[in-house]
């Protein structure tokens, strides 16, 4: 304890306190400075370099001491032929002719790293700074080691600046005493500690360069070991003062004597308490105030050289009454630092006395025996654990470590079709563009420059028209030149965005077909670091699109029957599972018509999710689209509680705080992988549930963006009951493939063009303002069914993702309490039991224990929970069970048979 901590107040107003305390500052604490490095969210690939840095410092710090080493045996020998006059570091260059010439004596050097281990020991050594080199050795190994292993055998900083220090340090030292010893050979100071001392022994001589190197050296020491210098001159002057001070604390002392001074009928009347020790130790009898002083008299040594101010206490002390007294002896010990043998007065030895209120009860006097021992036990701080600290002992958290032998699809699972390069036909390029010109001279349309520019199955004239000639005027010629042209689907763009020129595409007689596979070889998807990349096939201009689903961030794609919407479909499914990972994304599949997306079922347990105790992962029921697109509402609301409770605001911070282990799983925090809605008819759904499938569906589109929830709708029936405003509103990105109307395409693009496609994959992407013509890639149904069986033959979870249980408030489990107890289900009492014996209350268990469909097991749940046996429903949480044990159920269950 302090002397702070063991004062007593007095508790009469008549007596007062005269204390000067010292501030006391315990040298025996230690004061660890931990660097804390921040967190930082890097990439795979840069936490990857970093460790291969760290790993080349280390080899780095290896090879330098043992040619460090080797140089100091050597160096005599490989003087001559690594120097400078010799050629120095251009001796490498000559390795060759060398070795072929038979007059060479091999090896050349005789460093144990050969020619580079003595060109870098001898520039280090001789030419820089000596023998203090090897702490370069040091330096690099202890980044090297920080960097690939994250934990620090020293602290990083101090080393790289003592160790600085240290090398000018010593290479001027070993300098300066050169000038004393001839022959020693220039290796102990290098050339640097060297000319230095010539230098400053030519400007300030010896005696100044001695001078000099001391100042520095107690500078460092004072700096960085806060060196305390002592000398005798000033111990006697302190004598002096002290003498001074001894007639102050004689009278002190007999004023503060006669003031507790006990009367001779009750020497019992004084009460000696001292402070309360700071160490563990047995209680000593104090020894009087004037023994004290009397033994400082005598007392001729140097004395403490704290002020004794600090150490007095005088207590003017009423006379009080015997029976109101306790003799409580205490020991305090001074902290070592501080403790002087020859001091004169001792603060752990002074004695006072305390006056107990005369309102109390009388305290019956007693005495604590010597022997007694107070321990007064040090209470340690446990330390709190940080997440840099979690991240040093455990690394990231990797959620790809669930399933670490996943392979990616390889490419060779794709085929290629055509030839991938694009053909130029001179011919046809020259046919077209002398119609043109010649169309629009038709009308006095005169032209200043044409250009082509040759797609896989479109090529773009780009014309610039003479001044003074309207745009609209050729936007009207539309017709007339796809007559001239005799081709379909000739489409005007009139200005180019951001060119200043009038485009005209131009189907190609002879089209090439884009294959999956040349798109995805491509190095722009292979090193894309897009969330969600999907490539869709090649522009006009024979360039690889691909798009960020995540930033779109959903997608409306609608075409006429046949017309290449389910291969764009797969194009995008086949994208996504040969980027990510399963940890990453899960897919929710909806398709009404039952056979587009089956052959995707194999990757249930590795990229589908599904609503619990469902058997089959792809929804074609239109019930379950509902329930499934609830259910989705429910994650997302669950996710944004997340986010709030995370301090985040998306899902991209989110994980990257998780994966830095900034959030506590136990606290409900999970890694989110991304979902993805894709529905392959939604015209169907629309017709059969209407406003049931709008409304989640609308809200996803709203909300879920932010949670990594993203939305893929395809139709083939563009029109605006099916594609309301409510969803064109919430889809900024849509994919038209050719329709069969201008209506149908202003329904989807909000302007004309995809009526006038070509078909066969040939699609328009409205990303806003801007509309980019690309040929889809093809994936054909036997390529994409040999990438499932790739993925499905891997191990993956145990099962698909499950959603959250969504119960139908209209039906089936509605949680309603309305129902008579002679009417409930035969196996009601066999699921109550299993539910208890289970301890989890939820649909799910009761359709896979008892192998019944989803609207009885439903029911059975609402009867339990009606009975009492469970609660109501939690969302994506089970059900609590309200019965701890079977026979307390069993109790239950026989008054209701009872009743």
């Amino acid at each position: 304890m302090s002397n702070k901590g063991n004062t007593f107040r007095p508790s009469s107003a008549n007596t007062s306190f005269k204390r000067i305390s010292k501030k006391e500052t315990p040298k025996n604490k230690k004061v660890e400075n931990k660097e804390e490095v921040p967190a930082r969210d890097l990439t795979e690939l840069q936490q990857k370099i970093i460790k291969i840095f760290g790993a080349f410092l280390i080899l780095c710090a290896i090879l330098l001491g043992v040619a460090f080493v080797s140089y100091l045996f050597t160096w005599s020998e490989d003087q001559s032929y690594i120097a400078t006059n010799n050629g120095g570091w251009s001796t490498v260059l000559y390795t060759a002719e060398e070795i072929d010439n038979p007059d060479v004596e091999l090896p050349v050097v005789h460093n144990s790293l050969g020619k580079y281990g003595a060109l870098f020991a001898n520039q280090f050594i001789y030419n820089w700074f000596g023998i203090a080199s090897f702490l370069f050795v040091l330096v690099f190994f202890v980044i090297g080691y920080k960097l690939l292993y994250k934990k620090s055998i020293l602290p990083v900083y101090r080393t790289i600046i003592y160790s600085f220090i240290a090398i000018v340090f010593i290479s001027l030292t070993l300098g300066f005493l050169h000038s004393f010893i001839d022959k020693v050979p220039h290796i102990l100071e290098g050339k640097f500690g060297f000319w230095t001392n010539k230098l400053l022994e030519a400007q300030i001589g010896t005696v100044g360069v001695a001078g000099i190197l001391i100042f520095a050296y107690l500078t460092t020491l004072i700096l960085v070991y806060n060196l305390d210098l002592k000398f005798s001159i000033f111990d006697s002057r302190k004598n002096k003062e002290y003498d001074e001070d001894n007639i102050d604390i004689e009278e002190e002392e007999a004023i503060y004597t006669n003031s507790i001074r006990p009367s001779e009928s009750n020497p019992s009347e004084t009460i000696v308490s001292e402070p309360i020790s700071n160490r563990r130790g047995s209680y000593n009898p104090a020894p009087s105030l004037n023994e004290k002083f009397q033994s400082h008299r005598n007392n001729d040594a140097p004395q403490s050289e704290e002020p004794l101010a600090n150490k007095e206490i005088i207590l003017p002390v009423t006379e009080i009454k015997p029976e109101n007294k306790i003799v409580i002896p205490f020991e305090i010990e001074a902290p070592a630092a501080n403790k002087q043998e020859t001091s004169p007065i001792e603060e752990n030895s002074i004695s006072f006395t305390v006056d107990q209120p005369v309102e109390l009860d009388p305290i019956i006097e007693e005495e604590i025996d010597a022997s007694h021992e107070l321990e007064v036990e040090s209470l340690k701080e446990e330390k709190t654990i940080t997440a840099n600290d979690l991240v040093a002992q455990f690394g990231q958290y990797d959620p790809k470590l669930d399933l670490p032998g996943y392979q990616h699809p390889t490419l060779d699972l794709l085929r290629d079709y055509g030839t991938g390069k694009i053909t130029i036909n001179q011919q046809e390029l020259e046919a077209n563009k002398n119609k043109i010109v010649d169309t629009l001279r038709n009308y006095n349309i005169e032209i200043e420059h044409i250009k082509a520019t040759i797609g896989p199955t479109v090529t773009l004239y780009e014309i610039i028209p003479k001044p003074g000639v309207r745009i609209s005027k050729i936007k009207n010629l539309e017709d007339d030149i796809a007559l001239s042209l005799a081709a379909l689907g000739i489409r005007i763009i009139a200005p180019m965005p951001g060119k200043g020129t009038i485009g005209i595409e131009v189907p190609n007689s002879s089209p090439e077909m884009v294959s999956m596979k040349s798109v995805i070889a491509t190095e722009k998807f292979q090193k894309t670091d897009m969330d969600l990349p999907i490539a869709l096939g090649k522009t006009i201009s024979n360039e690889v699109y691909i798009a960020d689903l995540a930033k779109m961030p959903h997608l409306l794609v609608a075409g006429a029957t046949g017309q290449g919407k389910s291969v764009g479909i797969n194009a995008i499914l086949t994208s996504l599972l040969y980027k990510k990972h399963p940890a990453e994304l899960k897919f929710v599949l909806v398709d009404p018509k039952k056979v587009e997306l089956s052959l995707f079922k194999k990757v249930e347990r590795h990229f589908l999710a599904k609503l619990p105790g469902e058997e089959d992962a792809i929804i074609t029921d239109t019930k379950k689209v509902i329930n499934t697109l609830n259910s989705l509402c429910i994650e997302m609301d669950q996710r944004y509680d997340l986010l709030k409770n995370g301090q985040v605001r998306n899902l991209k911070e989110y994980n990257a705080k998780f994966v830095n282990r900034r959030l506590n799983p136990e606290e409900g925090h999970r890694f989110l992988p991304f979902i993805v809605l894709i529905v392959d008819e939604f015209a169907d759904l629309m017709m059969t549930a209407g406003k049931e499938v709008e409304t989640p569906i609308a809200r996803l589109a709203q909300l879920a963006r932010a949670v990594g929830i993203h939305l893929v709708i395809a139709t083939q029936r563009p029109s605006v009951n099916i594609i309301t405003g409510t969803i064109k509103a919430n889809f900024p990105a849509r994919l038209a493939f050719r329709v069969l109307s201008k209506v149908d395409s202003r329904t989807i693009l909000d302007s004309g063009g995809a009526d006038q496609l070509i078909g066969r994959g040939d699609m328009l992407l409205s990303t806003g303002s801007d509309l980019i013509r690309i040929q889809c890639a093809f994936v054909d149904t036997p390529e994409v069914e040999t990438i499932s069986d790739f993925i499905g033959g891997q191990r993956g979870y145990p099962s698909a993702f499950m959603l959250p249980e969504y119960v139908d408030e209209s039906g089936d489990g509605s949680g309603s309490t309305d129902f008579d107890f002679t009417d409930r289900d035969q196996l009601f009492e066999e699921a109550a039991r299993m539910i208890v014996m289970h301890q989890q209350g939820s649909t799910s268990l009761i359709q896979r224990k008892l192998k019944l469909g989803y609207n009885r097991a439903g029911r059975i749940i609402d009867q339990l929970e009606a009975a009492g046996i469970v609660g109501p429903f939690e969302g994506s949480k089970a059900r609590e069970v309200l019965y701890p044990d079977e026979y307390s159920l069993e109790q239950f269950l026989e008054t209701l048979r009872k009743n």
